[in-house]
C-alpha cells in the first residue's frame, strides 16, 4: 500500500551487474537508493561467471601458445598446467576485481548496502530480516542460476555447475560437459587445454545452437583438432554409478555409454525469480520463471521493475547494465517521462579459440524473418595481421538487405572477435552503413583491417557496372 513517506525513493534487490548499475545510476542522480544482496557482491558475473571464466581461459590459452613455440621459432618444452596454481590465479583475479563492485565502494557513492533475504511484503515495501524498507519505487535484479535438468540419476552423482566448478582443487581426468552453448563451449576448451579428457554432450544437432551452421562447424573442428569428444545429436537420459559413473544417452535410437570422472552442467539458466512472493503480489512470471516486463521494464505493479537476468531476454552482463539505465530513469523520473528499453544492437560473444562474436541477425534469423537479404564474407586467413601473428583463421559474415549496405548483423569468427565486432555495433546503432566502414581508416597492420576488408567485398560485389563502362570510355578518349 502506498505511505505517506517513505524511507528510499528505490530498493535495488540483487547486487549483480543489473542491480549494481541501477544503485549506481540512481546514487548519481541524488536518490536515496537501498541495495539488498543475499550472497556476494557482484553476483555471478563477478563470482562464478565472467571474471572467473576467463581468467581461466587466459590460462588455458596460455599454456595452448606454449604448445605451438615451434610456430614462432622457439624451441619447445614441455608444457605442464598445474591446476591448483590455475585455480588460485582465478581466484586471485576475482579478488583484485572485487572492489570494484564492494560494499565500501558502493557505500561511498552513497547508496546503503544491505545484506540478506529479501521479501517483497507489498508494492512499497520490501523486508530483509527483521527490518521492513519502505520505497517510492523497487527494481527487482536478483538474477539467475544453472539450470540442473531432472535426468534421472543425477541427483545420486556430485555433478558440477558454473556456480560451484571453481571449488576443484584438482583436474577432472575425465569430464563430460552436458550442454553445448556458450558456457559448454567454453569450460570445455578451457579444460581440455589444461590436460583433461572432455567430452561434450549436446542433444541438439550442432554446438552453439543460435549460431549459423558455419560457425559451429569451424568450432567443432577446432575442439575435435584439440582432441574434445563432440556428441551432438546425444540426448542425455540417465546417470549410473555402480563403481563408474557413466551417462546414458539416445542418439537416434542408439544408446551411447559414457564414462567420465566428473560431469559440469552447462544447459541453460533459471530466473532467481522465487522466494520473493512475486505472483502473491501480482507480478506475473513467464512459462521460463522470468519475470514478465513490459517495454519500459515494469512489471504488473507499476512501481515495481526487473533487469538483467531475471527478466531478460538476453541473459548476458552487458545486457544487463544496459536495462539498468531503463529501468532506474523509468522508477525514478516515468512520473514525467518513460523510456522504452532499446534491444535493437544487443552484441555478444563466445570465448572459445576461434572466438565467436555476433551483433544483430544471424543468416538463420534473416531466412526465419523472410528478409531478402545478402551475404557478404572476408576469410581472415588474408588477413596480413592474422598471417603474422599466427592466427589466420575465421571468417566475417555480414547480412544486409539486398543491394543496400545497411548492417542487419553481423558474425565474426576468429582470433579477438569479440573485440572487432565494436565497430559493427556502433555502425549498427548509429545507423553507419558498409560504405561508412570502407570510406574510415584502419590501423595498418592490425586485425581491425578486416572490417574494412568485408566492406571492400561488398562494394565490389556493386560495382556499377554501367557508370564504369563510361567511364572507361571516357579516359580512352582522354588518351587520344
Amino acid at each position: 500500500m502506498a505511505k505517506s513517506k517513505y524511507e528510499a525513493n528505490l530498493v535495488v534487490i540483487g547486487a549483480g551487474s543489473a542491480g549494481l548499475v541501477s544503485a549506481y545510476i540512481a546514487a548519481a542522480v541524488k536518490a536515496k537508493v537501498i541495495l539488498i544482496e543475499r550472497h556476494k557482491m557482484g553476483g555471478d558475473c563477478l563470482n562464478t561467471g565472467c571474471v572467473p571464466s576467463k581468467a581461466l581461459l587466459r590460462s588455458a590459452k596460455v599454456a595452448s601458445l606454449m604448445r605451438r613455440s615451434e610456430e614462432f621459432g622457439i624451441e619447445s618444452v614441455p608444457v605442464k598446467p598445474i591446476f591448483s596454481k590455475v585455480m588460485k590465479r582465478v581466484h586471485k583475479v576475482i579478488g583484485e576485481i572485487e572492489p570494484h563492485d564492494s560494499i565500501e565502494r558502493y557505500t561511498d557513492l552513497g547508496v546503503e548496502c544491505v545484506t540478506g533475504e529479501a521479501e517483497i511484503v507489498d508494492p512499497h515495501t520490501v523486508k530483509v530480516g527483521e527490518r521492513e524498507i519502505t520505497a517510492k519505487s523497487i527494481i527487482v535484479a536478483a538474477g539467475a542460476r544453472p539450470f540442473v535438468p531432472p535426468i534421472e540419476g543425477l541427483d545420486q552423482i556430485d555433478y558440477l555447475t558454473s556456480d560451484n566448478v571453481w571449488e576443484l582443487e584438482e583436474l577432472p581426468k575425465r569430464l563430460v560437459v552436458l550442454g553445448g552453448g556458450p558456457i559448454g563451449c567454453e569450460l570445455s576448451q578451457a579444460f581440455s587445454k589444461l590436460g583433461a579428457e572432455v567430452t561434450v554432450v549436446e542433444m541438439m544437432g550442432q554446438l552453439m545452437g543460435r549460431e549459423d551452421a558455419d560457425v559451429a562447424e569451424v568450432i567443432t573442428q577446432r575442439f575435435e583438432n584439440d582432441g574434445i569428444r563432440v556428441l551432438t545429436n546425444h540426448k542425455a537420459v540417465k546417470f549410473t554409478n555402480d563403481g563408474e559413473k557413466i551417462l546414458h544417452c539416445d542418439a537416434d535410437g542408439t544408446a551411447v555409454e559414457v564414462p567420465f570422472d566428473h560431469v559440469l552442467i552447462a544447459v541453460g539458466r533459471k530466473a532467481n525469480s522465487d522466494g520473493m512472493n512475486l505472483e502473491k503480489h501480482g507480478i506475473q512470471l513467464r512459462r521460463n520463471g522470468t519475470i514478465e516486463t513490459d517495454e519500459y521494464l515494469r512489471t504488473a505493479v507499476p512501481n515495481i521493475f526487473a533487469c538483467g537476468d531475471i527478466t531478460g531476454p538476453y541473459q548476458f552482463t552487458h545486457t544487463a547494465s544496459h536495462q539498468a539505465w531503463y529501468a532506474v530513469v523509468n522508477a525514478l523520473f516515468g512520473f514525467v517521462k518513460k523510456f522504452k528499453a532499446d534491444y535493437r544492437v544487443i552484441p555478444w560473444a563466445t570465448f572459445t579459440m576461434p572466438e565467436v562474436a555476433r551483433v544483430g541477425l544471424s543468416e538463420n534469423d534473416a531466412k526465419n524473418q523472410n528478409i531478402d537479404y545478402e551475404v557478404t564474407h572476408y576469410g581472415i586467413d588474408d588477413l596480413d595481421r592474422a598471417i603474422a601473428d599466427g592466427e589466420a583463421h575465421g571468417f566475417i559474415k555480414i547480412i544486409t538487405p539486398k543491394g543496400k549496405d545497411k548492417i542487419l548483423g553481423v558474425t565474426i569468427v576468429g582470433h579477438h572477435a569479440g573485440d572487432l565486432i565494436a565497430e559493427y555495433v556502433l555502425a549498427m546503432k548509429y545507423n553507419l552503413g558498409l560504405n561508412k566502414i570502407l570510406g574510415t581508416i584502419h590501423l595498418y597492420p592490425s586485425l581491425a583491417e578486416a572490417n574494412k576488408y568485408v566492406a571492400g567485398n561488398w562494394k565490389r560485389a556493386h560495382q556499377p557496372h554501367g557508370l564504369l563502362k563510361l567511364v572507361e570510355k571516357l579516359h580512352n578518349w582522354r588518351r587520344g
